[in-house]
């Protein structure tokens, strides 16, 4: 009797857990009338915002998620930072573990020189991804959560997919 007791008090906790992360996902996100292409994409870490411009017009601005550690620059594998600075998408990968990803060319040869100077591990793979592939569309998952990467909602990454080639100038700011 106790260990139904107990299965269903489980079933009802994570009942309770979807319903608050449905809280977190954001509505859906319409694609930028008449765009194709965006020219470049700014996030701000403190604002916790991705902008995507055409001929500097902002076209389209989305929420974003960061490393579960945002605050100043990335310096070494682990320490949760999102690099800051100027990259480029370098790499498209539509069967990341993540929804879809769009790879930045970090780390850039001052971030290796500057690691090495340190005696560190500058840290690699640092992508633009939706949420984990476990989640299956259920759940955003609510505030910074990413080793160091910009995550949006599934839909928000399916326009940028859509809108980002390879080469896409990519700012992060503090």
């Amino acid at each position: 009797m106790w260990q139904w007791r107990r299965i269903r008090w489980i079933i009802a906790a994570f009942a309770c857990l979807i319903a608050l992360y449905q809280l977190h996902t954001s509505p859906p996100v319409d694609t930028p009338l008449d765009v194709t292409q965006v020219d470049r994409l700014v996030i701000d870490k403190s604002d916790r915002q991705l902008m995507a411009l055409v001929e500097e017009t902002v076209v389209l601005t989305l929420p974003i998620a960061l490393g579960f550690t945002p605050t100043g620059d990335k310096r070494q594998e682990g320490d949760g930072k999102t690099p800051e600075g100027l990259f480029k998408v370098d790499r498209r990968n539509g069967q990341s573990a993540y929804h879809l990803s769009l790879g930045l060319n970090y780390p850039r040869p001052q971030d290796r020189a500057r690691a090495k100077a340190e005696g560190v591990d500058p840290g690699g793979d640092i992508f633009i991804h939706g949420q984990p592939n476990a989640l299956q569309n259920l759940v955003s998952l609510p505030g910074d959560w990413t080793a160091g990467c910009i995550a949006v909602t599934n839909a928000e990454m399916q326009i940028l997919w859509d809108l980002v080639p390879l080469g896409t100038p990519v700012e992060i700011r503090p």
